[in-house]
């Protein structure tokens, strides 16, 4: 991508870029990077069949980080002025003190040569529309929902969109930009019945512009809002124990990126916080088992053109085969690691030192069918839905709340289950896989990871079976 807009949207120049980088060093840093951002964020809510409130917010600014040995300074100005930048360059500087020990981070081949693929061209841009012009989204989505059940007695409808320009420039000479847009919507549903209430919430994200919003669009997202309403009202709490689980495909990809993806972020296992630290070409799985990590999915909301440190977005395999390939790094464990960076370097904004971090992360699919799963079963449980997870990185246990499921018995789909949790070890339970399904579903609602900050995720998986897990019911 040409740099021109970005350096005039940031009044800067490249000779500028190389001042600030200077004055990064001045106190003798091995390497330095600038983060220039700008962002607008919009967003409406329809509650109560009105769209009663809205908002706009800008943010902007440059990050500027020092690495020194091992030592990293972080400083941040929300003014791109000459002065203001030169500040937080010095104040990086300082902060990372000490004398340094280790060589820079290499220049990443990813962000040389030929430019990026755009993994999302946008055809019209937010800003070019009146945010009057989408109210009509929500009613209609309103509308939909509630022609299609009448027991929804209550909707709350949101479209959020925002637009970031980012530039990066490092020590090593490197200068890339990006574009990246973000639409979402969420409806959550209430419904209903003989006294007793359900909810349901069904979201898309993508990074798309405006044209992501259209009648198919709506139709799909009040199906699914509405799906499976009848079985939540008929659901029972089953009795708990250890027993095989179905995990459907989409949405319990949350579980392996929750309970299994964080342990590959290599920072944890630099630090040897991770279950997995040390294990790299060891098998850990299941041979029909691959899980890769993708920034390259075309309009994905976790696709990277390029990531917070200017690496080129591309699809990285943890697990290959049922071994361990590689972790999820960015620039300074790929230096501690004497490998490339695979574009994992993420932040929240420009105000936070980039780490390690998820962008789409999925199972590969296996040759099984759902219901070649389901019928090896002869006692336990199909769960298609969680929230509300926890998880212990270290030593890899999880509990998830199970929001929609069903018994099996002997090898069928029976009485719908609620209000139960499933308790394992991410690690333990990755090993216990003894089927995979050929479904792969990437769920693309509005997942967003959280690790001291915030950054947008996808996940996915196809159905798959854990040979047993605790299942907490009566």
């Amino acid at each position: 991508m040409d740099c021109n807009y970005h350096l005039d949207r940031f009044k800067v120049t490249v000779p500028q870029l190389g001042q600030l980088v200077a004055a990064a060093l001045s106190r003798g840093g091995d390497y330095a990077d600038l983060y220039f951002e700008y962002s607008t964020y919009n967003e409406l809510l329809l509650k109560d069949g009105e769209v009663t409130s809205g908002g706009f917010h800008i943010d902007s600014g440059v990050g500027i980080r020092v690495l020194k040995g091992d030592r990293t300074g972080y400083a941040y100005s929300e003014s791109t002025d000459m002065p203001d930048m030169l500040c937080a360059a010095k104040a990086a500087a300082q902060i990372a003190g000490g004398s340094g020990t280790s060589p820079a981070p290499a220049g990443s081949k990813a962000c040389t040569g030929a430019p990026a693929p755009d993994f999302y061209p946008t055809l019209e841009k937010w800003g070019s529309c009146e945010t009057s012009q989408f109210i009509p989204v929500l009613e209609k989505l309103e509308s939909m929902i509630r022609a299609k059940d009448s027991r929804a007695v209550k909707v709350i409808a949101k479209l959020s969109w925002s637009e970031s320009e980012i530039m990066m420039y490092n020590s090593p000479g490197e200068l890339v930009c990006d574009s990246r847009p973000m639409g979402s919507i969420v409806a959550t549903v209430i419904f209903s019945q003989n006294g007793k209430n359900e909810n349901k919430t069904s979201s898309r994200s993508f990074r798309k512009g405006v044209e992501m919003i259209t009648d198919a669009l709506l139709e799909e997202i009040a199906d699914e809002a509405v799906a499976g309403i009848d079985a939540r009202f008929a659901a029972i709490r089953p009795k708990g124990g250890r027993m095989p689980v179905v995990m459907g495909a989409g949405a319990s990809g949350i579980l392996l990126h929750e309970a299994m993806g964080h342990s590959f972020e290599a920072d944890f296992n630099r630090k040897g916080q991770s279950v997995f630290s040390g294990m790299t070409g060891r098998k850990i799985c299941d041979s029909s088992i691959s899980i890769a990590d993708d920034g390259t999915i075309p309009f994905n909301r976790g696709a990277c053109n390029y990531d917070d440190e200017g690496v080129r977005g591309q699809k990285t395999y943890m697990v290959k085969d049922g071994v361990l390939v590689s972790y999820l790094h960015d620039r300074i464990s790929a230096k501690h690691y004497g490998v490339e960076p695979t574009g994992n370097g993420r932040r929240e904004s420009f105000r936070y030192n980039p780490i390690p971090r998820m962008r789409a992360t999925y199972m590969e699919n296996g040759t099984a069918s759902k219901s070649d799963l389901v019928a090896s079963v002869k006692k336990g449980i199909y769960v298609d839905e969680f929230s509300n997870g926890q998880v212990k990185i270290g030593e890899g246990d999880f509990t998830f709340y199970v929001k929609s499921g069903y018994l099996i018995e002997n090898g069928r789909l029976t009485a719908p289950v609620k209000d139960l949790n499933i308790i394992g070890n991410g690690p333990r339970a990755l090993a216990d896989i003894t089927g995979v399904g050929n479904d792969l579903t990437i769920d693309n609602g509005t997942w967003t990871c959280g690790k001291d900050q915030s950054v947008p995720v996808s996940c996915g998986i196809p159905s798959v079976l854990v040979k047993a897990l605790t299942v907490g019911g009566n």
